[in-house]
């Protein structure tokens, strides 16, 4: 057997972050892992706190859910789901309801895995949703859990990359308002984001001549600069540029049309211009099994595509698949870059 089939079955251990305790996080993540065939595939490591899932259990009349408790990635056991216990203090569940509280807890979850991905601990890790507003603090001033990622691993730039089966769509320009874009939107901006995601397709996704399509900024991607200039002065002359190097990267397309008639199934990935350009078509048509990637980073993370939907959390309303998804696309990604690594 050769050293990439060995890669590939080594079991790589994901760590899962709790999220907001009173959102949807910990329901998705039980209905998620509480069938064992999960652990063939991966080891499990939740960060987060014991009693919250004790508490959930009873809540969602789970009886099939046990795990063991830990209060470091040292206590982890093989084959088994392990929780780890990131804060002391005691606490109530308040379901539903967003609190500073619940914002602490997701940020001491999130800090411990950060710390076990630095170390080698873990592999990769899942992120359950947050609250972007009650986890801000000295430790967090970030829109969200990419800019969180981007700056501990000290990337130079990565990308947002939601994904599924059949569609992958990154955004130019992701957590910014609408009346920013057009300034933020450069040459430089477009060509990073594009270089990312051609490399992120290569080396997570296995595609070894990735097909890109590009959005246009404007309705119907200018209507020949009568609807705007920026197709013509800015998105069309890259794609030439990329063609020139022998990319497969074509464009502007105008983004109803694209999705309407379902353009995106000849391509391997789509980069759109802005957040809801690209996150409205996404969640359309893969919310259920749906993954937000971070491209671009030396480690692996994932999330499901959803946020912390407080109106139906501790209600047994939540579908766990997207979270279930972000589990196993995260070990396909190291898988495909262990033998990436293994074949240079």
């Amino acid at each position: 057997m050769n050293e990439a089939a060995n890669h590939n079955r080594i079991k790589p251990i994901i760590g899962i972050t709790i999220g907001d305790i009173n959102g949807i996080g910990p329901e998705v993540i039980i209905k998620a892992v509480q069938n064992n065939l999960l652990l063939n595939h991966v080891d499990i490591v939740v960060y987060g706190h014991g009693k919250v899932f004790s508490l959930y259990k009873t809540i969602l009349n789970i009886e099939k859910f046990s795990f063991h408790q830990a209060r470091s990635i040292k206590e982890y056991r093989q084959n088994k789901l392990n929780v780890i216990n990131c804060w002391t203090e005691d606490f109530e569940l308040k379901v539903g309801t967003e609190t500073p509280e619940a914002g602490r807890f997701a940020l001491a979850a999130l800090k411990q895995a950060t710390e076990d991905l630095k170390n080698g601990s873990i592999q990769g890790v899942v992120t359950a949703p947050i609250s972007k507003n009650n986890i801000q603090s000295d430790d967090f001033k970030f829109p969200g859990h990419t800019e969180y990622f981007t700056s501990n691993f000290e990337a130079k730039d990565s990308l947002m990359f939601l994904c599924n089966e059949s569609l992958r769509i990154g955004v130019a320009t992701g957590h910014i308002a609408l009346s920013e874009i057009s300034q933020k939107l450069t040459k430089k901006v477009l060509q990073e984001k594009l270089n990312l995601m051609l490399t992120s397709l290569k080396k997570d996704f296995g595609k070894a001549k990735p097909r890109v399509a590009l959005l246009g900024l404007n309705p119907h991607a200018g209507e020949e600069g009568l609807l705007g200039s920026e197709e013509k002065e800015l998105i069309a002359p890259l794609v030439s540029e990329f063609k020139e190097k022998g990319k497969l990267v074509f464009g502007p397309y105008p983004a109803d049309g694209f999705f309407g008639n379902a353009s995106y199934s000849n391509f391997d990935g789509v980069l759109a211009m802005y957040h809801d350009q690209g996150l409205i078509p996404f969640k359309t048509i893969a919310f259920e099994d749906g993954v937000n990637f971070t491209a671009g980073l030396s480690i692996v993370r994932t999330s499901p595509d959803h946020g912390t939907a407080f109106n139906i959390a501790g209600k047994n309303m939540a579908n766990e698949q997207s979270m279930r998804s972000a589990i196993y696309m995260a070990v396909d990604i190291i898988r495909n870059r262990n033998s990436a690594e293994s074949e240079q």
